[in-house]
């Protein structure tokens, strides 16, 4: 697609910032997952607090409805949403949330039973609509920005679960032979996610807006007919035109009435090429254009989460690694789902064609005879081996749908497209969650 180079601003030749940039981004997406990633990781003690409530599956179908039904909503209010308040609200819900988990077992003294667990639950479902708020907010306002922002969020979202996983891997070891050293090593771990969510909104609300590239890019969008930078451009101290006129109306007001007639004729003319210039493509166009990228990022998730975490903790037997075996595997996952989403960054490796990104997509539910085999007859080694290509594969087509799909379109129309493929992704999470089920079906343990 084609912009007018009318509504552009020229490039700068150094646009300052942008390492700095790509750190902030990194440690946004880490934070914009460690709250849930923290409570997949700590799986194993609520498996000994409940173990008869399937967590990891109950509390990942808790989470995704919610986070699913508040995307749609904010998909469709998405053009006239302030993303500044949108974002910070989120990161604050996360921090709350957060720390409420934490007060919770403190107030319980790690107590199982019912009452807990749905305080639990209610915990999750408020992860839910923080990771909508957040997760949806963040891709469209980096859509519009340069690619490595938006890679560089993706890998901070990856990097959440490869951190929360050593962490927990360190906490278990440390605490293991303590008395009731389980959740010790919980406690500590909640404390410190509950602080990578507080440094989240500082980053968010005083850092990243008053980067010059991001103020660039966010300059551009408005300029493009974007609605929703307005707020962060303010905090950044850039006035759009719009809030500049509200500004100025009580120093022009007395001017306004002897000159409407002669400003109606002269500027008709240039309010309808304005008009065509901040023209963009609505929600349903961008659907159908982009159909291939949304089913991509929707078949990626479905395939993924119906495998993990709770095909990993519940159904891959028994094996030398004892209580340490879901633990090693989810790690592994993490970590490669971490490093494959840097490979993009080598050009030449990076998938760009459509037909092969659906190509791949399609090829990993080959995964899903592989894993019901090898859960059966193979052996610890193989396992891990599935699990790694598995987080390879996801890492690295999320980021060449995200980073590619946005390429050629208008900042509006990039933040409603990064919007809509969150959503798919959310509804492929959901999906994925449900058809999970799937596995215990016929099972004792159902």
């Amino acid at each position: 697609m084609t912009i007018d180079d009318s509504s552009i601003i020229s490039t700068p030749t150094r646009l300052e910032g942008k390492y700095s940039g790509m750190v902030v981004c990194w440690i946004l997406g880490l934070g914009s997952l460690v709250s849930w990633n923290s409570m997949l990781t700590i799986g194993d003690y609520y498996y000994q607090l409940f173990p008869k409530y399937h967590p990891s599956r109950v509390l990942t179908l808790v989470y995704q409805p919610f986070a699913l039904a508040t995307m749609v909503i904010l998909v469709y209010n998405e053009a006239s949403i302030n993303t500044r308040k949108r974002n910070l609200t989120g990161f604050t819900l996360f921090f709350l949330s957060t720390f409420a988990l934490l007060v919770l077992d403190l107030a319980t003294s790690g107590a199982g039973g019912l009452g807990n667990y749905i305080g639990i639950c209610a915990i999750v479902a408020a992860f839910g609509v923080a990771d909508a708020f957040v997760e949806g907010g963040m891709v469209g306002d980096l859509s519009f920005m340069c690619p490595e922002f938006i890679q560089s969020y993706l890998a901070g979202l990856a990097a959440s679960g490869a951190l929360t996983s050593a962490l927990r891997l360190v906490t278990k070891a440390a605490f293991e032979r303590a008395s009731n050293g389980l959740r010790k090593g919980v406690m500590l771990f909640l404390a410190i996610s509950t602080f990578f969510e507080f440094l989240c909104i500082l980053l968010y609300a005083f850092v990243f807006p008053k980067l010059p590239i991001v103020k660039y890019y966010r300059t551009k969008a408005a300029a493009e007919g974007s609605k929703t930078v307005a707020a962060d451009l303010a905090a950044a101290g850039i006035q759009t035109e719009a809030t500049e006129r509200v500004s100025n109306l009580s120093l022009t007001k007395k001017f306004v009435s002897g000159f409407l007639i002669l400003i109606n004729i002269l500027s008709t003319e240039q309010a309808d090429t304005n008009a065509k210039q901040l023209e963009r493509l609505s929600n349903k166009r961008l659907f159908f254009q982009n159909i291939d990228y949304l089913l991509d990022l929707f078949l990626i998730y479905v395939l993924t989460l119906s495998i993990f975490p709770g095909f990993l903790y519940e159904n891959t037997g028994s094996h030398k690694l004892g209580s340490w075996y879901a633990l090693v595997l989810i790690a592994v996952y993490n970590m490669f789902d971490l490093i494959a989403r840097y490979i993009p960054l080598i050009e030449k490796i990076k998938l760009k064609s459509r037909n092969g990104l659906m190509i791949a997509t399609l090829s990993r539910f080959l995964f899903i005879p592989c894993f019901y085999f090898t859960a059966k007859y193979g052996d610890q080694g193989w396992m891990i081996v599935l699990v790694s290509v598995l987080g390879l594969t996801n890492g690295y087509l999320t980021v060449c749908v995200l980073t590619v799909a946005p390429q050629g379109y208008k900042g509006p129309e990039q933040n409603a497209l990064g919007n809509l493929l969150v959503l798919c992704l959310l509804a492929g999470l959901f999906s994925g969650v449900a058809l999970d089920w799937l596995w215990i079906i016929g099972n004792d343990k159902f």
